[in-house]
C-alpha cells in the first residue's frame, strides 16, 4: 500500500473509524452493515455482515485518503462479485437517494425563484440528473457485464476497459457550476438557510462521487486489466 499514512486495520473499532472518518457512514449501507456495532473490530462487523474485511479495508482506505494507491496484492485479492455489488449498490444510492433528496430541495427554491433563474436550475439539474443516470446505465449495461464474461471466460464482445478508462468522465465536476448559481447570483432573499443546506448537500455529494470516481478508477480498472492480460495469456 503506496501511502504516507499508516493504512487502516481490521483491529481498529469500527466506531473509532467510523468517528475519524464520519464520510464512511455513507458506504455502510452499501455493504449492508448497519449501525450498532458497540466497540467491535472493523473484521468482526465485517463478519458478522458477511462482508470481505480486505475489500472493506480497500474501500476505506480510498475514501479517507485521496493519495492511497492500492498494491498489486490488493488488486489480486479483489472479489470480482463482491467489487461489481459494491458498484452497483452506490449507484443504486447516488440515484434513488441522493439525487431526488437534493432535487427536492431544490424545487422548493426554484419555486421561489425569478423564473431566469428558476428554470436555469431546474434545467441544469434535469441534464446534470440524466448525464449521471447515463454514466452509469453504461457501466451496469456495458462494462460489468464484460467484466463477467471475461471473468467466466465467455467473452465474445469486442471492448476493453482501456475504452471505459479513455472514456470516464468525472461527473461530479459539473455540480461546482450548481453550487456558483445557488451562491452567487440567486437573490439573498430567497430561502437562505435552505440554500445553505442544499450547498452542504451538494458538497458531500460531489465528495461521494470523487472517491466512487477513486474506486473505479484504482480498483476497478487495474483489476479488469488483469483480468484481460490473464484472458490473453491463456489463448
Amino acid at each position: 500500500m503506496n501511502d504516507t499514512k499508516t493504512p487502516i486495520s481490521e483491529n481498529t473499532k469500527m466506531a473509532e473509524l467510523i468517528l475519524s472518518n464520519p464520510n464512511l457512514m455513507l458506504t455502510l449501507s452499501r455493504f449492508g452493515i448497519e449501525l450498532g456495532f458497540g466497540d467491535s473490530l472493523v473484521k468482526d462487523v465485517c463478519k458478522k455482515a458477511d462482508v470481505n474485511t480486505a475489500f472493506f479495508l480497500l474501500i476505506c482506505n480510498l475514501y479517507t485518503n485521496p493519495n492511497f494507491i492500492p498494491s498489486a496484492d490488493d488488486i489480486n485479492s479483489v472479489n470480482i462479485n463482491t467489487l461489481l455489488s459494491y458498484l452497483s449498490q452506490s449507484h443504486k444510492y447516488y440515484v434513488e437517494e441522493r439525487m431526488p433528496h437534493i432535487e427536492n430541495h431544490l424545487n422548493r427554491i426554484v419555486a421561489a425563484c425569478p423564473k431566469k433563474f428558476g428554470v436555469t436550475i431546474e434545467r441544469f439539474f434535469k441534464e446534470y440528473k440524466q448525464e449521471v443516470i447515463n454514466h452509469f446505465s453504461y457501466e451496469e449495461e456495458t462494462v460489468f457485464p464484460y467484466i463477467n464474461a471475461l471473468s467466466d471466460k465467455s467473452l465474445k464482445k469486442s471492448f476493453s476497459i482501456g475504452e471505459f478508462k479513455c472514456n470516464h468522465s468525472n461527473i461530479e465536476d459539473k455540480l461546482n457550476d450548481l453550487m456558483n448559481i445557488l451562491i452567487k447570483y440567486l437573490p439573498a432573499e430567497i430561502f437562505p438557510k435552505e440554500r445553505i443546506e442544499i450547498s452542504l448537500d451538494i458538497v458531500d455529494l460531489s465528495s461521494d462521487l470523487k472517491c466512487h470516481t477513486l474506486v473505479e478508477e484504482r480498483v476497478l480498472v487495474p483489476f479488469v486489466e488483469l483480468l484481460e492480460r490473464q484472458c490473453h495469456e491463456n489463448m
